[in-house]
């Protein structure tokens, strides 16, 4: 028997658009004229007022935005040593994306191929240890003001590993079953310390997956030796040791394609992993972004087992343009074709800003997408009531 929580209809990825005031704080402290305590007052209030939208549109869970965090990946980069999380001030993002050259072809504007923020691959300083844990310290606060269910993002254990040069660390790790043991430890940790301090929805961000269908990533995999294969197979059972963790929370797992400044990084239909990804991980909700052709059909889901939800991302955040109501419900009817419509959702494709400096829509824009979200799926499946808090 699945929980209310793992039924949810309506979800979003995590990441929302910062404020413009609390992207003047966060330079501001960059700069050294701030403190962190001004910074911290910012992000409460900014976190407070994202709180408060989510909860006027409807929405069944609630995230503080990512707010205190320069990407996704924070999450682990700052509360683990030896692992570098990449730029360490938003001018140096902002500065990274300005001056970024597309890796991959062109479609309209402004979702355009392009890299993806922090995708570069870099050695470690030490061996991993967790020295805090950022998404507990999150979750306190969302806590203590949110009224729907209250949720938590982590990056995964695939995307951690792909970020290691594990060739330029072998005198700290002997190789990547030794790293990715460590990883799994360390993230083991910070998820009982969520459970246990309350939090009932954690949700793993895992893009990495998405590489073993990508043509340039499995190359760069096999100019390395690595064997895409068992890589693979290493990072399903790490989500799914992972899971050990979880007691009684819901547990999700996010996969995209990249997303930053409204560009994406790989591209890859689903089919070819599949019947392997979706049929071995154990996560009991599978966000999956479905806005583009880059994704594919909608075919593979037959392969997601009876018990698990899959969370259709058709709306996309990397555009302005608004999907109807009509439009999200032809898709989602097609989507029932290959899995009941009872473990079926609807969300955003991804976050609005996996980065703080955020996708190319205004935030008029993300509340209208989140909107039609919840209309949607109150005209799918009824007016559900959001599960309690």
């Amino acid at each position: 028997m699945m929980s209310t929580l793992a039924l949810m209809r309506t979800d979003h990825v995590g990441s929302l658009l910062r404020p413009s005031a609390l992207s003047e704080v966060r330079r501001c402290r960059d700069a050294g004229n701030c403190d962190a305590d001004e910074l911290r007052a910012a992000e409460d209030t900014a976190i407070a007022a994202a709180i408060t939208m989510q909860e006027a549109v409807g929405l069944h869970v609630a995230t503080d935005g990512e707010f205190r965090r320069l990407n996704f990946q924070d999450s682990f980069g700052s509360s683990v040593e030896g692992f570098a999380a990449g730029n360490g001030t938003l001018q140096a993002m902002e500065e990274a994306a300005e001056g970024s050259k597309p890796l991959r072809r062109f479609e309209k504007k402004p979702d355009r191929g392009g890299p993806v923020v922090m995708s570069h691959r870099a050695g470690l300083h030490s061996r991993l240890q967790m020295v805090r844990n950022t998404p507990l310290e999150e979750f306190t606060f969302l806590q203590q003001l949110a009224t729907v269910t209250p949720k938590i993002t982590l990056v995964g254990p695939d995307r951690i590993a792909q970020r290691v040069a594990l060739e330029s660390s072998t005198e700290i790790y002997a190789d990547a079953d030794e790293l990715v043991a460590d990883v799994v430890a360390i993230e083991g940790e910070m998820v009982g310390q969520l459970v246990e301090a309350g939090c009932r929805y954690i949700q793993i961000d895992a893009p990495g997956y998405t590489a073993y269908v990508d043509e340039p990533s499995l190359a760069a995999m096999a100019a390395r030796g690595e064997d895409p294969e068992e890589t693979l197979a290493r990072s399903i059972h790490a989500d799914n040791q992972l899971l050990d963790c979880f007691g009684d929370a819901t547990s999700a797992i996010h996969l995209c394609r990249g997303n930053n400044r409204s560009m994406w990084h790989r591209e890859g239909h689903y089919d070819a992993i599949a019947e392997q990804l979706f049929s071995s991980l154990g996560h009991e909700r599978i966000l999956l972004e479905y806005d583009s052709d880059r994704s594919g059909s909608f075919e593979p889901l037959r392969f997601v087992p009876k018990g698990k939800v899959v969370v259709l991302g058709l709306v996309s955040t990397k555009t302005p343009e608004l999907e109807t109501v009509e439009q999200l419900t032809r898709r989602i009817d097609e989507a029932s074709r290959y899995l009941p419509l009872e473990q079926l959702a609807l969300s955003p494709q991804c976050g609005f800003a996996s980065s703080a400096i955020g996708n190319v829509i205004s935030e008029v824009d993300q509340r209208r997408k989140l909107e039609v979200v919840v209309e949607t799926a109150q005209a799918v499946w009824g007016d559900e009531r959001a599960p309690e808090n």
